[in-house]
């Protein structure tokens, strides 16, 4: 089966000469339509600078991403990349509704009237309706982050790339995000690419677990879970599957070996 998105012998480097630093190493990874993959490793391994490379934000030294047969050489228009800090990609003096609408107002193919009615459609979905009107600064952090969601939405995208979206707020709200995300992933049938420092995060979200290596970073294992959905918050950290694959990540996080697998 042919990727839809193809993370093909990646590699990034900076400088030259004896002076080189390679932060990726011949990364390759294949990943399918509407699926969702997590990628896990150990602090300071380039996994930001991965997600970067995937959305086309920097360039990589050597290899490709390729998008539906295409090659990601500068953002895509159908691909969105949800940052961490969400107090610093909402725009604090516009309203909740005007930050939701703003992909939309540059795209400038829908009246402002259906503009409204689907910003407030994608406020409902992710359980703001009724504060449009109030400013991203009057909101909670796990607000302000639905709030990053629904523009997320608002842009329509194919492929979702999340750079540790929930690592800013405090744990109760983070379970409550990973939840959402994963309904609307359900409905929407995104396909979506999630870095992440937290083990039960990847394991209770992803259908598969990518694990970088230290520096210069390869892909040291992946992992398919195979626990059912829908996951529920409790029940499903409580199962004897759930463990198991947390232990096994783990381990492989905490004592890493040399192992390199290839395109997947």
């Amino acid at each position: 089966m042919t990727a839809f998105l193809k993370i093909d012998a990646v590699t990034k480097s900076y400088g030259a000469g004896p002076a080189v630093r390679s932060a990726l190493r011949d990364v390759s990874i294949d990943i399918q339509r509407s699926e969702l993959v997590a990628i896990l490793g150990p602090s300071g391994c380039g996994k930001s600078t991965f997600l970067q490379i995937v959305a086309g934000l920097i360039p990589p030294t050597s290899g490709q991403v390729m998008l539906d047969g295409k090659q990601v050489s500068a953002p895509p228009r159908d691909m969105v990349y949800l940052f961490q800090q969400y107090t610093k990609s909402l725009f604090p003096w516009r309203t909740v509704l005007q930050n939701v609408a703003f992909p939309m107002e540059m795209q400038r193919t829908a009246s402002q009237r259906l503009v409204r009615a689907r910003c407030l459609e994608y406020l409902a979905m992710v359980g703001l309706g009724g504060c449009e009107d109030q400013y991203p600064w009057q909101l909670s952090g796990g607000m302000q982050q639905r709030v990053a969601i629904a523009r997320a939405l608002a842009a329509e995208p194919r492929v979702l790339l999340m750079d540790e979206p929930f690592s800013a707020v405090d744990a109760l709200t983070r379970l409550e995000l990973q939840s959402l995300v994963l309904d609307i992933w359900a409905r929407q049938r995104l396909t979506v690419l999630l870095v992440t420092h937290d083990v039960d995060e990847a394991v209770f979200m992803a259908d598969r677990v990518a694990m970088l290596s230290a520096r210069p970073s390869v892909v040291a294992s992946i992992t398919d879970i195979d626990l059912p959905r829908p996951r529920d918050t409790m029940g499903t950290r409580e199962s004897a599957r759930f463990l198991s694959l947390r232990h096994g990540l783990l381990d492989t996080l905490l004592h890493p070996t040399a192992h390199v697998v290839g395109n997947v």
